[in-house]
């Protein structure tokens, strides 16, 4: 399979794994290694400041952290949109990528439009996401900035499915418990 890097995984109706379900996942890394994504609509109520003061310098204190996965919950990545990212970032797509570990906040901040922090990152083994894209868990659709910095991640699913139109906006419009429509 070509990678997906730079693409939304939008959780399909039949992925009902609670770590998943309704998510928008941004593929930051797919290789034959396997990948490396971040849940981009799952804004914690604890904020920045609270729960990392020093990341102020990147990130306004009354922002949320995010949910990025249940992989390594203790880890904390840096999502940015860059002007221009050289080697401080794996960029995912265009100028959004992750934060490297090279330099003090204060240098990785230069040149950062805008940043969002995530607890934790979704991630798949070698031929598992694969796997689950032939078994039509993920739909898959290109990530724009809008996206990955959404002002309403809690519609992000929704919004993103009727943006990809057809009968996907269909399912955007879904009960949460189609059985009791």
């Amino acid at each position: 399979m070509e990678s997906a890097r730079g693409q939304l995984l939008i959780a399909g109706p039949s992925l009902i794994d609670p770590n998943f379900w309704r998510t928008v996942v941004l593929l930051v890394e797919h290789s034959d290694e396997g990948a490396f994504g971040l849940v981009l609509n799952r804004p914690s109520e604890t904020n920045v400041g609270d729960a990392a003061p020093e990341l102020e310098e990147l990130i306004e204190p009354d922002e949320p952290l995010f949910i990025g996965g249940p992989v390594q919950p203790s880890s904390v990545v840096i999502l940015g949109h860059f002007e221009d990212p050289g080697d401080a970032a794996l960029i995912a797509f265009d100028d959004v990528g992750v934060l490297g570990n090279a330099g003090s906040l204060e240098e990785m901040s230069v040149g950062l439009r805008s940043a969002r922090a995530f607890v934790g990152h979704a991630g798949w083994g070698p031929g598992q996401l694969e796997s689950e894209l032939e078994r039509d868990d993920w739909i898959l659709e290109p990530a724009r900035v809008q996206d990955a910095f959404s002002s309403a991640p809690g519609d992000l699913w929704s919004s993103v499915l009727t943006r990809k139109g057809g009968s996907y906006a269909l399912v955007a419009r879904m009960p949460l418990d189609p059985s009791a429509n």
